[in-house]
């Protein structure tokens, strides 16, 4: 896909665009009434209207490579030695030729105002009704959200945590880190999987294995909103799309973008 936009397949000459505005956002949350919390850092580039994003782990960007990105034409960032930049990059351009509308296949799902936790709560329920499962199959779980579980089990499915970091969910399950050995072992009957997949360079054995495997392949996606709906049809079954700004940075009222799946109208 990179490789067609440098080629002016996608849409205009990206040697021809510049990114007005960079900055990465940093987040330690603990949720009232849970036993852990976690941190987000996210580097963020902006393009006229359009911010495309790229999740990283906390401390892994360079502060260099925001002074880099300002005022860059998209076509070099494109070929930027650090992936998570060149996701963004790429995430931008995309934003800002196929932004999120009906018209490209996008439903947009209102996320009420509230609490941080109840955006979280309300995202995942979205994100779950995009899996075509019935009760008891079990959902691979790549990138840790406890919401997603917990919105799991309340339509009956089992999961399988997956996460780099490893350790344990909220409620002491043990958290594998090989996604790949746990799709092969065959106890999994769909894959849910965070686009942070994108930027640690693991989403595409996801994707290869699903399309050889006919498994569902749903993505959850902050990182690269713009991107992964691209994939539909080539490996990705639904995508939950979230553009910047996230549920977790402001109280009031949002929006998320749905494409596939069959379950969210």
């Amino acid at each position: 896909m990179v490789a067609r936009a440098l080629a002016g397949e996608l849409g205009p000459d990206p040697a021809g665009l510049r990114i007005a505005v960079a900055f990465s956002t940093r987040q330690a949350v603990r949720h009232e009434g849970r036993g852990s919390g976690y941190r987000n850092e996210v580097l963020s580039l902006r393009l006229g209207a359009a911010v495309g994003s790229c999740a990283v782990e906390p401390g892994e960007l360079p502060d260099s490579a925001i002074d880099t990105c300002v005022g860059a034409e998209i076509a070099g960032l494109l070929r930027h030695p650090l992936l998570p930049v060149r996701v963004a990059a790429l995430d931008a351009y995309l934003m800002h030729i196929t932004p999120h509308t009906p018209e490209r296949g996008a439903r947009t799902v209102r996320l009420p105002a509230g609490s941080s936790l109840a955006k979280s709560r309300a995202r995942a329920q979205t994100v779950v009704a995009l899996l075509d499962l019935p009760a008891g199959a079990t959902v691979l779980v790549v990138g840790v959200v406890n919401s997603l579980l917990e919105a799991l089990r309340s339509r009956g499915l089992k999961y399988v945590a997956c996460d780099l970091k490893g350790g344990a969910t909220e409620w002491g399950e043990p958290v594998a880190t090989d996604a790949l050995a746990e799709l092969e072992s065959g106890h999994c009957d769909a894959v849910l999987a965070s686009g942070m997949t994108l930027g640690n360079g693991t989403f595409e054995p996801l994707r290869r294995h699903a399309l050889a495997h006919g498994r569902q392949l749903v993505m959850f996606a902050q990182t690269g909103s713009a991107i992964l709906p691209r994939f539909l049809g080539h490996g990705v079954s639904a995508v939950c799309a979230e553009p910047y700004p996230f549920f977790w940075l402001d109280g009031g009222p949002g929006a998320i973008h749905c494409y596939g799946g069959g379950g969210v109208r």
